[in-house]
């Protein structure tokens, strides 16, 4: 994994790569972001940094063509090791740990490494359980860490999803912060931080991982997962710059031959006039979406009625419009109002729930239309 295959974060990748470059790494990280951000891909390019074999002083990445560089994008390094949430499954009947699901970790990450903690409970056929770091976890992980590093410069232990630590486990991972083996370096990836012990808290250095922007998930969807430039654009739009979903959803083909950019305007031009049998026909269009992209445009017409709104308020709330979006949004923001919006939202989210029931689709569209059109024009 190399940071310039991650979206965005600048500033976090500059403040990583300058730590190393000063000696000045820390011995225990915490990469805190929400579900499906790049706080695992992330981690896993730092590792790679940290023991690049390559890298000239003012390096931005690791070379990628190394040794280490190459045992750790295939994730079998012998000094990279993960701590996982784990459970007993078919394959494993008992004494569920870490180690015994190592196959099956290395493929969910290199398939995807924006995924979450319910991908990966499918992931080893876990069915209804719940994944945890059992107590037996703590005696696998002082053992690791006993162990000098084999053949790279530090020992990396990557926890992810640490708030799921048995209070044995998380008292063993406290030891080791607070009495650190020599050359060793911790990456706790947390999507919620806030579940761990202070005490933990407090000996870790917090690397924030925020959303990309838009225009920059659209970017690397468009160049690095082949996605076409107005797909990739709604997608950003619609998983607010969760990068896991906005893969998840590339991966589904949803919206793949519609452009929800151009039905929304239409629609909303229908309703603002009041246009019954347009409203009528446009159903009709609705109708033939199928459930997955009916949802998928409400997701949409939410994430655009906010920009709408925003734009309203203040046009700096709003950077970086799509020059495709500015006319229609500059033109649209005088009819949604704080005083109005959320009503309007609440109709559309009314709507998206009444398709996710498998409800009459060309009802549901009729009836929003036209209570949007009373809400736009009261």
């Amino acid at each position: 994994m190399r940071f310039s295959a991650i979206p965005g974060l600048s500033q976090v990748k500059q403040l990583l790569l300058g730590g190393v470059r000063r000696n000045h790494v820390a011995h225990a990280q915490l990469f805190r972001g929400p579900e499906g951000s790049a706080a695992l891909a992330l981690a896993l390019a730092y590792a790679a940094f940290l023991n690049c074999e390559n890298r000239p002083s003012e390096a931005e990445d690791s070379c990628g063509a190394c040794p280490s560089c190459q045992k750790i994008d295939k994730l079998i390094h012998p000094d990279l090791n993960f701590i996982v949430p784990v459970t007993t499954t078919k394959a494993v009947a008992k004494d569920a740990t870490s180690s015994k699901f190592g196959a099956e970790w290395r493929e969910f990450v290199l398939q995807n490494p924006y995924q979450g903690l319910n991908d990966w409970m499918q992931h080893i056929g876990a069915e209804n359980k719940q994944g945890s770091i059992s107590k037996d976890e703590s005696v696998q992980l002082l053992r690791l860490v006993s162990l000098k590093a084999f053949e790279a410069r530090f020992k990396v232990v990557v926890i992810w999803l640490p708030e799921l630590m048995h209070p044995a486990a998380a008292n063993a991972v406290l030891k080791l912060l607070e009495e650190p083996p020599p050359a060793t370096v911790f990456l706790l990836v947390s999507f919620a931080p806030e579940q761990l012990l202070p005490t933990i808290i407090s000996r870790v250095q917090p690397v924030v991982v925020r959303a990309p922007a838009e225009q920059e998930l659209t970017d690397w969807l468009r160049t690095t997962q082949n996605v076409p430039e107005a797909k990739a654009r709604q997608l950003a739009q619609l998983t607010d710059g969760n990068v896991g979903a906005a893969l998840a959803a590339s991966a589904d083909g949803a919206s793949a031959a519609h452009d929800y950019y151009e039905l929304f305007v239409g629609w909303m031009r229908t309703c603002y006039g009041n246009k019954v049998a347009d409203m009528l026909a446009r159903s009709d269009e609705f109708q033939k979406l199928g459930r997955e992209n009916q949802k998928e445009f409400f997701q949409y017409a939410l994430a655009l009625l906010r920009k709408v709104l925003l734009f309203g308020l203040d046009p700096q709330l709003v950077p970086h419009l799509p020059a495709q979006e500015q006319g229609f949004i500059k033109s649209f923001s005088p009819f949604v109002t704080p005083r109005n919006a959320d009503a309007l939202t609440q109709e559309i989210n009314e709507a998206h729930y009444h398709i996710e029931r498998n409800a009459n689709p060309r009802m549901v569209f009729i009836d929003v239309s036209l209570r949007l059109a009373e809400l736009l024009r009261a």
